[in-house]
């Protein structure tokens, strides 16, 4: 009999679903820190619209007809007007608070995230000149949000393999320079970049409510909309500005793409 009973708690216990705090199912909110970096971009230039019309793609000239952008680009801060070497950007650490829910159904985990965050990153771009002069611009992230879903499955009833991707966004901080201290130069700038993230992850549960994660994110912003005007100033009617009958720039390639591994801290409520 005793045999019996003992032999019945088990089935019992078996047949028992797991509690929620034993899984990945409902709301949490947790933390990240990561590490941002940029693919490499040492080729990107910068595209002329001449008389500022909206046809970009065009040679700004001097008055012999020969280019006046010669001596190239880089991707990168200029250093000096004389030549085309540049600091290359910047990637930076990254912090951000997130919260989400997770419905689990057997070992199949189906959620939903957002999160807010920061992200130290710069991004130049320059032109050259043959006056000499050097012209760059350059982008900042203030900060970003996004939403995503998430699909995964469970290995172990603890550790949780996933993969994760919806829509971004990032405000942006535009700015310009240049040696050019003839010519006058507006920043018409948009400050908002829109895109989207794909990634997966891993998260393995430490107690019953606390979980530790790593997670890889690559996000893909479109930034087309940014472009610099040049009036004439004090310049004189042979600068080939003027001669183009006033110049818009703005880079000549509209994405702006970030890398990301984070360390995620979740808790579960």
């Amino acid at each position: 009999m005793r045999t019996f009973a003992v032999a019945i708690a088990g089935v019992t216990l078996m047949a028992t679903p797991a509690h929620a705090d034993d899984g990945f199912d409902g709301f949490y909110a947790g933390v990240t820190i990561g590490y941002d970096f940029q693919a490499s971009d040492s080729d990107e230039t910068i595209t002329f619209d001449r008389g500022s019309n909206g046809s970009f793609g065009e040679t700004v000239t001097t008055a012999s007809g020969a280019n006046a952008f010669s001596p190239g680009f880089c991707g990168g801060e200029a250093t000096s007007p004389q030549n085309t070497n540049c600091t290359p950007d910047s990637d930076g650490v990254s912090f951000a608070a997130r919260a989400g829910y997770d419905y689990q159904m057997g070992n199949v985990v189906l959620g939903v995230v957002g999160e807010i965050g920061t992200a130290d990153v710069r991004d130049s771009v320059s032109a050259f000149s043959t006056t000499p002069a050097f012209y760059y611009m350059e982008r900042n992230i203030d900060y970003t949000a996004a939403l995503r879903l998430r699909a995964g499955y469970t290995v172990t009833q603890s550790t949780l393999l996933y993969t994760t991707g919806g829509i971004a966004y990032a405000k942006l901080d535009q700015s310009f320079e240049s040696s050019n201290t003839a010519n006058t130069f507006t920043v018409i700038a948009d400050d908002h970049a829109y895109g989207f993230q794909i990634g997966a992850g891993l998260e393995q549960k430490i107690g019953s409510n606390f979980s530790l994660g790593i997670e890889y994110l690559y996000t893909g912003y479109n930034d087309d909309e940014t472009l610099i005007r040049v009036g004439q100033g004090s310049a004189p009617a042979t600068n080939p500005f003027v001669l183009a009958g006033g110049v818009d720039f703005k880079r000549a390639n509209d994405d702006f793409n970030l890398q990301s591994i984070k360390v995620v801290a979740s808790y579960r409520f």
